[in-house]
């Protein structure tokens, strides 16, 4: 993890490979994911403009490489640098298109689209096709009980989309997902599942 809610924002991290997952975290201790951050984004960027304390947890789910600054450093560098600012405004402006996005996501679509949508997102983050995961994660991803992600539900996106799309195998601690990126995903996820 390299923030929980409500931390000062010490670190600011940019990603080179692997994938870091925004997570609010309820009251009750369920956990649900609302923005993804894979190479080319920013954990903290809001540390830029003067934000100091954390909204939500942010949690490394694929293993990878990345460089950081301290917060200090970065607001300073934004303060110096209008070019700097500018970019982070538009940066903070995509991570909220993100997450308006997958709020919507999650309201509208059944489950089978949002595990497609989440599929392409995780798929641009890492190299190659196999994803390691467990149904655990998943399901706290998705914000679903991890009963309710099986093999089936993506049984179901391949019946659909009339291929295999998704070819996952199970051992005893992770699922190896690949992830093929087709047209018919890609269609799948957009129409949310129709």
């Amino acid at each position: 993890m390299l923030h929980d809610v409500g931390e000062e924002i010490e670190h600011v991290y940019f990603p080179h490979t692997g994938m870091v997952s925004m997570v609010a975290v309820m009251q009750s201790g369920a956990t649900v994911e609302t923005a993804t951050i894979g190479r080319g984004g920013v954990i903290g960027a809001s540390a830029a403009l003067g934000a100091r304390w954390t909204f939500g947890r942010a949690v490394v789910q694929l293993p990878g490489s990345a460089a950081w600054l301290s917060a200090a450093q970065f607001h300073a560098a934004a303060n110096e640098c209008p070019a700097i600012r500018d970019l982070i405004v538009r940066y903070n402006d995509l991570l909220l298109a993100q997450v308006q996005q997958s709020v919507a996501c999650n309201a509208l679509h059944a489950l089978e689209a949002r595990l497609c949508r989440w599929l392409l997102q995780t798929h641009d983050c890492v190299d190659g096709d196999a994803i390691p995961l467990t149904q655990e994660f998943l399901g706290q991803m998705l914000g679903v009980r991890r009963t309710t992600v099986t093999i089936s539900s993506t049984s179901s996106i391949a019946r659909r989309s009339k291929r295999s799309l998704v070819n996952a195998t199970p051992s005893s601690a992770t699922t190896s997902i690949k992830c093929f990126r087709s047209p018919a995903l890609n269609k799948f996820a957009l129409a949310g599942g129709t």
